[in-house]
């Protein structure tokens, strides 16, 4: 046998590394990024700000003066705190270990944010996925009777849900929570809530097995890699324990203290992509035989005859998008677009309506 494989477990031996296409050259729809950048006067504000900062020494690991920007400027409740990860994925890893007892599992519905499923195996659990209706809607009664089998520790619901883009039915999701109860913890994941305007942050107390968790990536800061979750104290005190010291680093942490400070122009740049979600949809909804889903996300899921092909006359007209269609059943002939500027948006709509008539 090899060192490979007598070293490295099996299951990982099989699994393939996260994929991330080179984008160098392309029109870049395929990631859910905020097109947008800073305007020039603060982009010089942070240079100088940066400039400052202390490379050579470690970061303060309790990083108190960014959660307090986070706590105030993003909605985290009066008396709940939270703890950092580098990016929701750090965040997620974290929860899994913490939960990691022997037999423990994590359970979400399907097609859902592919880490769920990946840092649960890579913790020893096992990932219990239950599919969602044809319409991408919860099926509450599958979702109920495999927590009433599975008893999980942790419960994902996305809030709206990725790849799909909606937003799962609230009370729907609350009859879950309390189906749970204290034999395990309800993550719910809310990535895109700047393009949702809804959120189950607000709710935090009424449930002690209730974990809320952003990242700023889709607000438009996704080069710095900063995710937060809020819970009850004792549950973050759990979690705050196989968090590493040191996992934010102290150029993420000058940058995202500033950039909270001035959170006002992302909240501007969050609207215009809700503008320009709308008229995206009602465009591709126009195009011949393409099927539109409805998006509260800063993307939008479509339905296209051939969407291989599709997606490989795009790439070929330099224009970069997720082709998901292989992610589940449902998403069969299903593609993934990024909502962007008005110009990036005109570029994939003419090389789409190009490839559907070629």
């Amino acid at each position: 046998m090899s060192v490979i494989e007598n070293i490295i477990r099996s299951d990982v031996r099989a699994l393939a590394a996260y994929p991330v296409p080179d984008a160098s050259g392309f029109v870049k729809l395929d990631a859910m990024e905020n097109p947008y950048t800073l305007p020039p006067e603060l982009r010089r504000e942070l240079a100088a700000r940066l400039a400052d900062v202390a490379m050579n020494r470690y970061p303060v690991p309790s990083y108190t003066e960014l959660k307090a920007k986070i706590r105030t400027g993003l909605g985290v409740p009066a008396g709940f705190d939270v703890v950092l990860g580098n990016g929701s994925d750090e965040l997620i890893s974290m929860i899994s270990v913490a939960c990691a007892k022997p037999g423990a599992k994590a359970l979400a519905p399907l097609p859902g944010f592919v880490m769920y499923g990946m840092s649960a195996r890579f913790a020893g659990m096992e990932f219990i996925g239950v599919p969602l209706k044809p319409d991408f809607t919860l099926d509450k009664a599958a979702m109920l009777a495999a927590i009433a089998q599975h008893k999980p520790a942790i419960t994902y619901l996305a809030y709206p849900n990725n790849p799909t883009g909606n937003l799962f039915d609230a009370d729907d999701m609350l009859e879950i929570i309390g189906a749970v109860g204290d034999s395990g913890i309800v993550v719910v994941d809310e990535a895109y809530q700047p393009f949702a305007q809804t959120s189950f942050m607000p709710r935090l107390a009424e449930f002690e097995n209730l974990v809320v968790m952003r990242t700023v990536s889709k607000l438009g800061l996704a080069g710095i890699r900063l995710g937060y979750m809020s819970a009850s104290s004792a549950l973050l005190a759990e979690f705050d324990k196989v968090r590493p010291p040191y996992n934010i680093n102290v150029l993420t942490q000058a940058a995202a203290e500033f950039v909270l400070d001035h959170v006002q122009v992302l909240d501007a740049q969050a609207a215009n992509l809700r503008e320009e979600r709308t008229r995206l949809a009602a465009a591709l909804a126009a195009l011949p035989g393409v099927e539109v889903f409805p998006s509260a996300a800063n993307f939008l899921l479509f339905r296209v005859p051939g969407a291989d092909p599709v997606f490989s006359n795009l790439l070929q007209k330099k224009v970069l998008i997720k082709n998901v269609g292989k992610m589940h059943k449902l998403l069969e002939n299903c593609l993934r677009v990024t909502v962007s500027t008005p110009e990036e948006n005109r570029l994939f709509l003419d090389a789409l309506k190009a490839a559907l008539a070629s």
